[in-house]
């Protein structure tokens, strides 16, 4: 995805008059010049066939580029020979004059300068990718396989497919769509649909910017283990050494007392304390780690497309390439069917309980990254009549079979290992049998090793690893596996980070500010509050964010979204624009979810979610070195304080923007709407007034007079676009 809308967009054609010395055939120059509406003759029959066939990308498509030539012009002349010198040249001129003549003549729209227009994805599959990369991260591997594992085998995927279906992709619909129509950030999207909801997007922007703070600790966790993956033997392959003042050598009793995979996790690249309250030394190593990954994330979002556009090939395709290779050389080990079977038996019991389709639910709404302000980010940038409904099928159907696909993965490879762990069980039984002791022998038993798998950084850094150690060439394999891992984890952040970018750039609280210096200070800032992970609290703190800042308000902005969408800005004016810009309405379905289905679900898991902190509270595993095992503790009361400033720090923008806006006090200024072709795309699509049916008119409460209620009021905005109430 690397720096999606910054990183994959094609420049403006101001930036591409700047560098002149990147020529431009004709070829292009006429495909730009057929996108281009013309005020004189209106819209042309060939400009008509094109905009409803093939969304339109690049910066100068109809939907962002004014009027600054007659296109029947071009038509009636030959072009000179492709590649030719004159060919070359006459582009260039011409787009200069464009530029020039721009800048002195009406746009298409009043009030819209060419200088402000939106930049434009450059191809749909880059959008895709960058879309497919956000929403597939390290969830998909190492918590879904773990969650289907302990709820149920295959009856999980019940719950699992019915919580997308009722929450997952129509939500996922209703943040692309709603981006591509208002083409804004989140911020500019939300105080579009009404000025008092302005505080929506910036809850959006921050819990990014929080989550973004704690995620980017994963990946330096990546970086160490890459690194550290190219030595031989590989250094979590065997416990280390402790030389003793008699001169005598003998392993690390903390090592003996857990596993070499362990020891190396918790004592050597966390280095932990044994409780929150105990920081002990700092991390060097930790801060290292952070500062280079800091350092990636930063050069990846500035350098644009002339130099890094290729990277979202490699960080949304290569994770995908890294599975497939796992998958063939994990269905190959002694012991993959077992640990396969062991994931998907169904357990139909399980249904019965609550939890699992809590659980269900929640993995369904993170894993898509939603609330989050990033696909509306990257929707914005997209041509007006981008089919936003089949992007929204396709990458939410890709997301979940990528979950499916890593659990057969992670599960051959956890069948292998608990395989081998079980025959050596047994063995060291019959050993002992022969010798004829009957006491206190070894109790094998294959399902207990398959039950125990881990969840997040247990199962990729403890058990995945310990797998990997009996891999012939295991070096190669960890080099493989952490390399996709941190793949995985920068595709998220990238997409995280942008949804807080583009809110600050189209806020325009630094107007004169290049987009460069925004990410620059962002990530700086990032780098240095992360430094809190570097000691040997660090991996607390970062379970204690990650339990409290990126679930609770993800939920409560969400549940707010589908309430504004549904209730002020109205579902049948949204219908309305769905189909203006795709050519089909969505169906009662779709209507029904943003209105009703998706509000109780999400209501329905934040007070199962309060209702289990309160009665069972939240806990941590602390590492205890004397027994090489963790051990459960209580959050103390400073992390308490913590955690609901962290998540009041997010959501409590939304009351207090709507409340200061009663007040008078603009917090979000008032921006006018983006450029959009409305005209044009009802004429393309034929877009006639929809007359709601009965049934919508009794489930919906659409009025007459073109407002809309939940049962008897009327509380809805009328139906007009946005150019008029302006």
């Amino acid at each position: 995805m690397a720096n999606t809308a910054q990183l994959l967009r094609r420049q403006s054609s101001r930036d591409i008059i700047l560098k002149s010395q990147k020529s431009i055939d004709q070829l292009e120059l006429r495909e730009l010049r057929g996108r281009l509406v013309s005020k004189e003759h209106g819209v042309s029959h060939h400009h008509h066939t094109s905009l409803h066939h093939q969304p339109l990308y690049g910066a100068t498509n109809q939907g962002f580029m004014s009027d600054a030539f007659d296109e029947s012009s071009e038509l009636e002349q030959d072009p000179p020979p492709f590649g030719s010198e004159a060919s070359t040249s006459k582009a260039k001129a011409e787009l200069v004059a464009i530029a020039t003549a721009s800048a002195d003549q009406q746009d298409i729209v009043e009030g819209e300068k060419e200088g402000e227009e939106r930049e434009s994805w450059d191809s749909k599959i880059m959008f895709l990718l960058a879309t497919i990369g956000y929403a597939v991260g390290l969830g998909n591997v190492w918590r879904f396989p773990y969650l289907a594992q302990k709820n149920g085998g295959g009856a999980f995927l019940v719950p699992y497919f019915i919580m997308l279906c009722i929450q997952g992709i129509p939500i996922f619909y209703l943040e692309l769509a709603i981006g591509q129509r208002l083409r804004k950030g989140a911020i500019g999207v939300w105080s579009q649909v009404s000025p008092y909801l302005g505080g929506i997007g910036i809850s959006s922007a921050v819990v990014s910017y929080i989550v973004a703070l704690y995620y980017n600790t994963i990946i330096a966790w990546c970086l160490i283990y890459l690194l550290h993956s190219f030595e031989s033997p590989l250094p979590w392959a065997d416990c280390p050494t402790r030389l003793y003042k008699n001169f005598t050598y003998d392993h690390e009793p903390e090592c003996v007392a857990s596993s070499p995979t362990q020891f190396y996790w918790y004592r050597t690249t966390l280095q932990c304390s044994e409780s929150v309250d105990m920081p002990e030394n700092f991390n060097y190593h930790m801060a290292i780690a952070l500062i280079v990954s800091w350092f990636l994330v930063y050069i990846c979002m500035v350098q644009g497309i002339t130099s890094s556009g290729k990277i979202v090939y490699m960080t949304a395709i290569f994770p995908y390439v890294v599975l497939i290779i796992f998958f063939f050389r994990g269905i190959t080990l002694k012991g993959a069917a077992d640990g396969v079977a062991h994931l998907f038996t169904p357990r139909w019991e399980t249904l019965l309980d609550p939890v699992v389709w809590l659980e269900a639910g929640t993995q369904i709404f993170f894993s898509l990254g939603l609330a989050f302000g990033g696909l509306i980010a990257f929707s914005s940038y997209n041509p007006a009549n981008n089919n936003c409904y089949r992007d929204a099928i396709l990458v939410s159907l890709t997301n979940c079979g990528t979950s499916m696909f890593a659990g057969v993965v992670v599960f051959s490879v956890i069948g292998f290992k608990a395989t081998a762990t079980f025959d050596r069980c047994t063995e060291e039984r019959n050993g002992l049998v022969a010798q004829n002791k009957t006491h206190n022998l070894p109790v094998c038993d294959l399902q207990t090793e398959l039950a125990n798998s881990a969840s997040g950084t247990g199962l990729a850094f403890i058990i995945f690893t310990e797998a990997i150690n009996q891999f012939p060439g295991a070096q190669l394999w960890a080099v493989l596996f952490f390399l996709m891992l941190f793949t995985l984890g920068i595709d998220s952040q990238f997409g995280t980070l942008e949804g807080v970018v583009t809110s600050l750039v189209d806020m325009k609280l630094f107007p004169n500010l290049p987009k460069e210096y925004i990410v620059g200070a962002l990530c700086f800032s990032c780098c240095t509050i992360s430094m809190c992970f570097a000691n040997g609290a660090g991996s607390y703190i970062f379970q204690l964010m990650d339990s409290f800042a990126g679930n609770f308000p993800l939920l409560i902005i969400a549940l707010f979204e589908c309430l504004s969408i549904s209730y002020i800005y109205g579902v049948r004016r949204f219908s309305d624009d769905i189909e203006m810009m795709t050519g089909s309405r969505p169906n009662f379905y779709w209507m029904f979810c943003w209105k009703y289905l998706s509000p109780c679900a999400m209501v329905t898991i934040l007070l199962a979610s309060f209702y289990q902190l309160l009665t069972e509270g939240s806990s941590y595993p602390a590492w205890i070195g004397s027994k090489g095992a963790t051990e459960g503790m209580e959050w103390p009361h400073w992390c308490i304080v913590v955690a609901f400033f962290l998540i009041l720090s997010s959501i409590l923008w939304i009351p207090i923007v709507a409340v200061l806006r009663l007040c008078g006090i603009k917090v979000v200024e008032d921006s006018d709407p983006a450029w959009f072709p409305e005209a044009e795309l009802r004429e393309v699509h034929g877009i006639v007034p929809h007359e709601p049916t009965e049934l919508e008119r009794s489930i919906f409460c659409f009025n007459m007079d073109g407002t809309e209620g939940m049962c008897c009021p009327k509380y809805g905005l009328p139906e007009k676009s946005l150019e008029e109430e302006e």
